[in-house]
């Protein structure tokens, strides 16, 4: 995969404000699947990587279905290992 941009991470509200989810309903999203996990940045911090986010986000307004929306996110979670391995090797 070639990234064409850096790799941006972005943290809980604004994940809230762009989805308009409860904090609750992010946490059910992920446990069902259909939302990707975040990633730890050090401590307790956490934050989602932004084109993640973006491409969930297109998938819904796009109309797929539950089932083609988890399977998009185990997509984008495997692919995390290659993506963050390109970005160390720079």
């Amino acid at each position: 995969m070639k990234l064409h941009a850096p790799v941006k991470v972005i943290r809980k509200p604004e994940v809230l404000e762009i989805f308009g989810f409860s904090n609750s309903t992010i946490y059910n999203r992920i446990n069902a699947g259909i939302f990707p996990s975040p990633i730890s940045l050090g401590g307790s911090a956490k934050g989602w990587l932004q084109h993640e986010v973006n491409t969930v986000l297109a998938a819904y307004a796009a109309g797929k279905s539950t089932t083609e929306v988890q399977e998009l996110v185990k997509e984008l979670v495997a692919q995390r290992i290659e993506i963050l391995d390109m970005g160390a090797a720079k």
